[in-house]
């Protein structure tokens, strides 16, 4: 099912809770609406699933305007952040509910109720109670209630967030093998970036109710659109400058740092006098003693202020300028001598890796 929303707008009182968004969602994919806290994601899923009504805008199910249509008639599945789950009944009687509201036969109920809990590998549970699962097990359940009635559309808010981190990541990548395996069209609502990357095919990113930027995961990460994004998808070192001069025909242009004249790629959209922010990945940077003068190389000097073990990467705060730190992640840090702090080192990072964009 594609689904299409047109410049929707959402108020609550004075608050305008989502300001202008058109979205176009493709059939079978998982698209997700990522954003901080109130930034008005859940409100635009709650919009696509007829819990509420836009004041501005429309939205269709393929071809169908479905703004009048009541959410029980759209053919939905949604699972809820706190997984409103029955605590009285039994798993089955959790997942048969809205089976037995549309009057299917007892049979029906039956193969229905099993053949979507062996789906969500809950066979065996069906005589439990939510009480005696685990919450992994209780986000199955709530998964299965919404697919038993093999929705067009499944909607998904914030639902691994009350998981501990082991069993998110699992409990995540049973999401995405089974969306794929139904082609279901689905849109998932999460703050959490890591998952966001992980499980979708794109993602939009909302903040303050507005449209920041949609695109792939790889899209995001790699050539984010504006600061917020830069900022918001993963860790980003954000240098801010001026441009010198425009594209030198290879995609580069100069900027004017506190730290001297950087080079940095441009998605073209920087000119003369432009601010603008130098976007640097700490995996993408290197660390050393000594200054290097590679072609192709911009390095600044700095001063170690942190050191952080996270495993397979030794993370370091270089400190570049007044109150300025540069995050590098050594990868695979086996034989890796750790610099002391206040050891006097140099940041260098490609220009092939570095992204400039607008300040503003």
């Amino acid at each position: 099912m594609n689904i299409r929303l047109e410049n929707i707008v959402k108020r609550f009182g004075s608050l305008e809770a989502v300001s202008s968004v058109s979205l176009d969602i493709k059939d079978g994919e998982l698209f997700t609406l990522l954003g901080p806290s109130g930034c008005g994601k859940t409100t635009i899923l709650r919009l696509i699933g007829g819990f509420h009504k836009p004041d501005q805008g429309e939205i269709f199910f393929g071809e169908k305007k479905v703004n009048p249509i009541p959410p029980y008639e759209r053919n939905i599945g949604m699972v809820f952040q706190n997984y409103a789950l029955w605590p009285h009944m039994t798993i089955f009687d959790n997942v048969a509910y809205g089976l037995k509201l549309k009057k299917f036969s007892r049979k029906e109920i039956g193969d229905k109720v099993l053949q979507t809990l062996n789906l969500v590998n809950l066979k065996g549970l069906e005589q439990r109670y939510p009480g005696q699962l685990s919450g992994g097990q209780q986000q199955r359940v709530a998964l299965a209630r919404a697919l038993v009635l093999n929705p067009d559309v499944l909607l998904l808010d914030e639902p691994l967030s009350n998981l501990d981190a082991k069993i998110r990541i699992q409990v995540r990548a049973e999401i995405r093998k089974l969306q794929k395996e139904l082609g279901i069209t689905t849109i998932y609502v999460t703050h959490d970036q890591e998952e966001a990357l992980t499980l979708s095919d794109r993602i939009a990113v909302i903040n303050l109710g507005k449209l920041q930027q949609i695109g792939t995961p790889l899209d995001l990460y790699e050539k984010p659109e504006c600061p917020f994004v830069a900022d918001f998808i993963g860790i980003n070192n954000l240098i801010p400058g001026e441009v010198q001069g425009g594209s030198d025909g290879e995609g580069r242009v100069k900027v004017k740092t506190e730290f001297g004249v950087l080079t940095s790629l441009t998605s073209g959209r920087l000119k003369t006098s432009d601010k603008c922010l130098i976007c640097v990945r700490p995996e993408t940077a290197a660390i050393s003693p000594s200054a290097c003068a590679e072609e192709g190389l911009n390095c600044i000097p700095g001063a170690v202020s942190f050191a952080s073990y996270i495993g397979n990467t030794v993370r370091y705060d270089v400190e570049i300028g007044q109150g300025f730190l540069f995050k590098v992640d050594v990868q695979n840090p086996w034989d890796h001598k750790p610099y002391p702090l206040g050891e006097k080192v140099y940041v260098s990072f490609p220009v092939k890796t570095s992204l400039g964009i607008p300040a503003q």
